[in-house]
């Protein structure tokens, strides 16, 4: 079965996508939205002896998986249930502020028990996600670390679809708590992929000789993670929903907060086995899922994943990228009280990152600090140029991991005119100042 034929008869849900899409309705007054969304509290069954209360919409986590055409206008109605104001943002899109989810950016807030419509034109294709962007602060039942988000697929107008299966992936922790034991930080009970520990949820049922893609959203609110399928390799074909210029196999994905990875994986050998995290104790936790060929039976198995070294350089080329207009250094530091520094002050006093349309920066991460940081340009797509000393081009992305103590290069291309934000997508620092606005000026 090709692709096309897999989602013509699946008709929107099937047993390995177990989050079904949102139907449009229609509200008061207006003609019927494409998509709509309904944030509201539910309680999650996890696994036979795990359920917790969280935010979700549309009753479900992960949240509906949605496909858009690129290109083609869409209009969401958003319903907020819940008794606190809410923002879901459209995570890799190139839209305006005022639809982005951003409300540093001028996006209004779905307010409380209220509603409200996003119209856009979604931009680029690829594997994207949404999920709120309100601030949590100290309050782990907000923001990312509930079970507000989902997969949005943008399609090309064409797509010829080389590979039999696609498999959504999204990860997730629960029960989150204050880990005192070091440097301050949120630690977690319970870890799921696409909402269910493993072992509790339906496998991904697959077939010998299929080549499926597995699209991977890291949809923690703090954590990086490592995943591996024992006896199997990962041929990453694209990041953060861009296809990279230099596909190739890899045994370990790696994944910052709010990173994706898609990666075609070819089913040669025959057995039960578990793809899940590279750690021992999270995989036993929870964060892994079941993939069962066709024939095959048994306990599923895992076998120790290879110490693999995780380097975005090889996906990329080669060649000397395009000179900047300018550039600027943005340096990083924490300060007392675990507050978060760009250039030694943190947001909202902040500066802020001037730019001109049309023209390129690049960007130098100076990361003086022991954590490493998924930093995310909010409508913008970035070109790696150098990690950790490494040159690389061509690799285009919105969220890149900067090691603890190294220093990262991007360039980024002033493309989309707006208040646009910059910060890091680890929900604790982001919250505690990690954030900075780029804004367009007049030549």
């Amino acid at each position: 079965m090709t692709r096309r034929q897999f989602l013509s008869a699946v008709g929107g849900a099937s047993s390995l996508v177990p989050f079904g899409f949102a139907q449009g309705t229609e509200a008061a007054g207006e003609s019927a939205a494409d998509i709509t969304l309904r944030i509201g509290e539910i309680s999650l069954d996890l696994a036979p002896r795990h359920k917790i209360k969280t935010i979700g919409y549309n009753g479900q986590v992960p949240g509906p998986l949605l496909r858009v055409t690129e290109g083609r206008p869409v209009t969401v109605d958003v319903f907020n249930e819940t008794r606190s104001n809410e923002l879901v943002h459209w995570h890799g899109l190139h839209i305006p502020p005022e639809v982005d989810g951003s409300h540093e950016e001028g996006t209004p807030h779905v307010p409380a028990r209220g509603q409200r419509r996003y119209s856009f034109t979604p931009t680029p294709s690829g594997t994207r996600w949404y999920h709120s962007h309100v601030g949590a602060g100290h309050d782990l039942d907000k923001a990312t670390y509930t079970g507000q988000f989902g997969m949005l697929i943008v399609e090309p107008p064409s797509d010829p679809g080389r590979y039999d299966l696609e498999v959504p992936l999204l990860l997730h922790e629960w029960d989150p708590y204050w880990d005192d034991r070091g440097p301050r930080d949120v630690a977690y009970r319970v870890f799921s992929v696409n909402g269910k520990m493993l072992g509790a949820g339906e496998p991904v049922r697959v077939r010998a000789g299929q080549q499926v893609l597995f699209r991977v959203v890291n949809a923690s609110a703090t954590l990086t993670h490592r995943l591996a399928l024992p006896g199997h390799q990962f041929h990453v074909v694209a990041l953060d929903g861009n296809p990279v210029p230099a596909p190739r196999s890899v045994p370990i994905l790696e994944l910052g907060p709010a990173e994706r990875v898609d990666a075609v994986v070819a089913m040669s050998s025959p057995g039960v086995w578990i793809l899940g995290s590279a750690d021992d104790q999270r995989r036993a936790l929870g964060m892994g899922i079941v993939i069962e060929y066709a024939n095959a039976a048994g306990p599923p198995r895992w076998t120790p994943a290879p110490a693999a070294a995780w380097d975005y350089t090889v996906f990329g080329e080669q060649r000397d990228p395009a000179q900047p207009d300018a550039k600027v250094r943005l340096v990083i530091k924490e300060v007392p009280g675990h507050r978060w520094t760009i250039n030694g002050k943190s947001f909202p006093k902040t500066d802020p990152i001037p730019v001109q349309a049309h023209r390129r920066y690049r960007w130098i991460f100076d990361n003086q600090s022991a954590d490493a940081h998924p930093l995310h340009l909010h409508r913008h797509t970035f070109e790696l140029i150098r990690v950790a000393g490494k040159p690389t081009s061509g690799l285009r992305k919105d969220v890149v991991m900067v090691p603890a103590w190294k220093e990262v290069e991007i360039d980024v291309t002033a493309d989309h005119p707006g208040p646009t934000l910059f910060h890091c997508h680890q929900q604790f620092h982001m919250d505690n100042g990690f954030m900075a606005m780029m804004l367009y000026q007049d030549a």
